[in-house]
């Protein structure tokens, strides 16, 4: 029997390697690099809808692929971790606060070759399980010194999900924002006790309005409902939420996913992931963190507002000013 050219049998060998490797070849052996995602809540509350945002943004301009599971409750938080990882996806990503740190730990331990980066209160863990948070603390502290200008009760309202870390930092920078230009300025702080709930919400900001507030920062779904009925403006929080309700919202911190995605997604594909905190990426400096639109809103705005809210912002973003961090629970005064 005559054999084939050694030169072709040689071609034929790489290709069947070459088809074989590379970043996720997954299932479909497709080779395209592969993100999941998992979420305890809805997509529609704004915490993990920025997470998904990013997400779908980095399937359609970076080309991977991209799967999702919500509202996981607690006793399912491990189970469908190890789901994604078992079918070997390059990046998990999610939220891990609470119920979620300890499943969430067990499982990147057990996978070390898959990337793992979620949203945490605690730090990472190598060599394979980056952290996040959305260090929106700058613009929240930027909203605040317009509501301190804006304000004619002196009284602000903050509804909010739960005292942890990443909430307070936000109520406080907020609080000290509007301290900075207002010294006569009273703080009344609800904490709802969930990270959805728009009726408890509604009912919370009610309350502060009655109590004086004439602007209410509405960390958490729900507070619009009770500004549009009392005709009182209030700051939205994570995106963009004008569309929820024109004319009463100012503007609000704005948190942006992508580009802690889009680095994940980057360093993964070099080799050169490794368990860090990823803070960085959600601040103002590297364009995880802005203002959102004000929709026309700046001529209402009292004269030079607009003027120390843009030079702030230069300098927040240049490291000649940082804005404070104080994570202690934030108390009505």
């Amino acid at each position: 029997m005559k054999l084939a050219n050694p030169v072709i049998l040689l071609f034929l060998l790489v290709l069947v390697v070459s088809c074989g490797e590379g970043p996720s070849a997954g299932p479909g052996g497709s080779g395209q690099f592969r993100v999941a995602a998992v979420f305890q809540t809805a997509i529609e509350e704004p915490w993990d809808g920025v997470i998904h945002q990013a997400c779908l943004r980095a399937r359609d301009q970076l080309k991977v692929q991209y799967e999702f599971t919500e509202k996981v409750a607690a006793a399912d938080f491990e189970k469908v971790l190890r789901e994604y990882a078992e079918r070997g996806f390059d990046l998990i990503v999610g939220d891990a606060f609470l119920a979620g740190e300890e499943p969430l730990r067990r499982v990147a331990k057990d996978y070390p070759k898959i990337a793992f980066a979620f949203g945490s209160e605690f730090k990472p863990a190598a060599p394979n399980l980056s952290v996040f948070d959305n260090w929106i603390h700058e613009p929240a502290y930027l909203c605040g010194v317009i509501a301190g200008r804006l304000t004619r009760t002196n009284t602000l309202g903050v509804v909010a999900a739960m005292p942890i870390a990443e909430v307070n930092r936000l109520v406080n920078a907020f609080r000290d924002g509007a301290l900075s230009v207002n010294k006569n300025v009273k703080l009344k702080v609800a904490y709802i006790g969930s990270w959805f709930d728009p009726p408890k919400a509604k009912e919370a900001a009610m309350a502060q309005i009655e109590s004086g507030a004439d602007l209410i920062f509405a960390e958490r779904f729900g507070v619009y409902e009770a500004c549009k009925e009392k005709k009182v403006l209030a700051f939205s929080n994570m995106y963009d939420q004008e569309k929820l309700a024109p004319g009463v919202i100012v503007t609000g911190p704005v948190w942006d996913m992508y580009p802690t995605i889009k680095h994940c997604i980057e360093t993964v594909k070099s080799g050169a992931w490794a368990g860090v905190d990823l803070k960085e990426w959600s601040m103002m400096a590297r364009g995880g963190a802005s203002l959102a639109s004000f929709h026309g809103f700046e001529p209402k705005l009292p004269a030079g507002v607009m003027t120390l809210v843009n030079d702030l912002s230069v300098k927040i973003k240049s490291g000649a000013f940082r804005v404070p961090v104080d994570e202690s629970k934030a108390t009505s005064k």
